[in-house]
């Protein structure tokens, strides 16, 4: 989202269409960062969260992404 200033001191909101750095069904390794209010384990890809259920902080894992929204993706654990 871009903001712009306009005549009269009001702001223009542009939305930018950024692409989602994960897609559904791809397998990536993760380190967990954090931990989410629901008690999830949480990683970053180029400022994407991904949820991992049953994942702890500091934990490497590989994961398979289930679900993909527009901020945020949901991953579980393959072995």
């Amino acid at each position: 989202m871009v903001h712009r200033r306009v005549r009269g001191g009001k702001f223009k909101i542009k939305h930018v269409e950024k692409q989602c750095p994960v897609a559904l069904g791809d397998e990536l390794e993760v380190n967990i960062i954090d931990v989410c209010p629901s008690g999830d384990g949480r990683s970053n890809i180029r400022g994407y969260i991904i949820t991992v259920p049953k994942a702890k902080p500091r934990d490497r894992v590989k994961i398979k992404v289930i679900q993909v929204g527009e901020k945020a993706a949901i991953g579980e654990i393959i072995k």
